[in-house]
């Protein structure tokens, strides 16, 4: 039987260990300075070297090599035999088969026996979290207090889970996940020695598909040269699953275009294609958020080929900031929607559908720019426009004292809406703000739990096209992120401003005000920036 590729080509010294170096340091200067731990817990993903790193460990502080900075030298008789699986002094024990209080007692029993052949007995408790309470308790003592021949090492992939008397028994150490283009690296030193012939795009979507796991990656990759084939970007997307990098563009440029026929005829063709509806929708999801990172320039954090890039740049630059925010807001909404729906094409119908609709209304703003712009075709030019429901306003009757009444009584109950003459046709944080008290009354007669988060807002700005509103906490931004609130805003900013605008919440300083922005103050200038950073006007 072949040996799979993960397990053949598993790290043997430190310096093969990929992008763990914190960990790695560490390890090797407790080393060299004959300081080695008695209880280790090493966490992170999977995939990321845990259980690698643990067996480097009982190499390194049972090898015979004289050097302490060449441990493990992975050549003398104690090396082989950890590499070989036959050295008695390494115990490994699978918590999530072991996880009884009987377990850990005869693990308790045994550990007081002097090592057979190395220096130290070894204990590598892999998955410790699955390990019952009763049996974290009947561990502790030893873990305290072990033998002078024992050393623990203790591996999770949810750290949360561990009792605190466990932790603070234990140096720890946190594994990250492993960046694409490390993966990528790898991959290709594996084919150069496999003599599999495979693109470096194929490489790349596996790398990405392997989420920051290398055992994944190096499994993905085996799978895929078994094919006999060599491993085009094609192949690695019929095997894996996913949809062409085409399918993805052309949705994109469907939802700019506003063509729901043609957006519906890609979301049909990759899900006849095989690609997975949720998959598909990250594919799209990670697409739009190059497409932003490039915008905002940063590109170094996007992971392709210089042609792929080249393409994303030229893209990026026919769309606006705040429709690719909304975009990547539907679709992520989209992969969570799938999970639960009878029928999972219908999510990413419903999401290409409302992202069409936004950009529908959010790139041709016609109706501010009437506004804003008809006087200057009038004789008798306004520095503000009133907008009210009614489409003429008719002036009561001096004689009539009813009439007078209710028109008294409705301008009490609904102020007009000013828009400020200056904007350019676009709508400004000024107008935003000098109608903010309307907003907030309207949203109060639809959903009161909106207006009261609204009513505690630090501060408001237009970046990009989009209302950014500022709260003081994670809490009250987390709540007002929810579909409800936001939905309820932007039809009442609809209603009476006559405009679409993308909302953004974040959580600002709480120095900063709920007047951080002004009638007076530009909130995309100096001064409003500095306003939102603490800074304060002196009169």
């Amino acid at each position: 039987m072949t040996q799979a590729l993960y397990r053949k080509w598993r790290p043997r010294k430190w310096d093969q260990v990929i992008a763990q170096d914190h960990v790695v340091k560490t390890l090797r200067n407790a080393i060299q300075a004959d300081k080695v731990g008695h209880a280790y817990l090493l966490s992170g993903p999977r995939g990321t070297g845990k259980t690698t790193t643990a067996r480097l460990l009982a190499k390194a502080v049972n090898c015979l090599s004289p050097d302490l900075a060449n441990r493990p030298c992975d050549e003398c008789k104690n090396c082989s035999a950890v590499n070989e699986g036959r050295f008695m002094d390494l115990i490994e024990i699978d918590a999530a088969s072991n996880t009884s209080v009987e377990d850990v007692r005869d693990l308790r029993d045994k550990i007081n026996f002097s090592p057979s052949e190395g220096q130290y007995k070894v204990y590598i408790i892999d998955e410790v979290h699955m390990l019952s309470t009763a049996a974290f308790n009947a561990l502790l003592k030893t873990l305290e207090e072990p033998p002078a021949h024992a050393i623990f090492i203790l591996a999770t992939t949810e750290v949360h889970k561990i009792p605190a008397t466990v932790l603070s028994r234990c140096q720890r150490h946190e594994f990250r996940r492993i960046p694409v283009m490390d993966i990528v690296s790898t991959l290709k030193t594996l084919c150069t020695e496999e003599k599999i012939d495979a693109d470096e795009e194929a490489l790349i979507l596996i790398a990405r598909q392997s989420t920051g796991a290398m055992r994944d990656g190096i499994s993905l990759l085996d799978q895929l040269a078994s094919t006999g084939e060599r491993i085009t970007l094609e192949l690695a997307q019929l095997v894996l699953g996913t949809a062409t990098n085409q399918l993805v563009i052309d949705m994109v440029n469907a939802i700019q275009a506003s063509d729901t026929s043609r957006g519906l005829e890609v979301i049909h063709r990759a899900l006849d294609g095989g690609s997975d509806p949720r998959q598909y929708a990250r594919q799209v999801v990670e697409y739009l958020r190059n497409l932003l990172l490039i915008r905002m320039g940063n590109d170094k954090q996007v992971d392709a080929t210089k042609e792929s890039k080249d393409q994303m740049h030229k893209h990026s630059q026919s769309v606006e900031t705040a429709a690719l925010m909304e975009w990547m807001r539907l679709f992520n909404e989209a992969i969570n929607d799938i999970r639960t729906s009878w029928q999972p094409g219908m999510a990413l119908e419903m999401a290409f559908a409302r992202a069409v609709e936004g950009s529908q209304t959010t790139a041709s703003k016609p109706v501010i720019e009437k506004q804003t712009r008809q006087p200057e075709n009038v004789t008798a030019a306004e520095p503000k426009v009133a907008v009210t429901s009614e489409p003429k306003k008719v002036e009561p009757e001096p004689a009539k004292e009813s009439v007078r009444e209710q028109v008294k009584q409705t301008k009490t109950e609904t102020a007009p809406i000013v828009l400020s003459s200056s904007a350019g046709g676009r709508i400004t944080a000024q107008d935003i703000q000098a109608n903010w008290n309307t907003i907030r009354a309207e949203v109060k007669g639809q959903r009161s739990q909106t207006e009261a988060l609204l009513n505690s807002h630090k501060s408001l700005q237009i970046k990009d096209g989009a209302l950014v509103i500022g709260f003081a906490s994670e809490v009250l931004k987390s709540k007002m992120e929810s579909a409800e609130n936001l939905d309820v805003t932007r039809k009442v900013i609809h209603h009476l401003l006559k405009v679409d605008l993308p909302i953004v919440c974040i959580v600002v300083s709480g120095k900063t005000s709920s007047s951080s922005v002004g009638l007076d103050v530009d909130a995309d200038g100096i001064v409003g920036t500095a306003l939102n950073l603490g800074g304060k006007i002196r009169q």
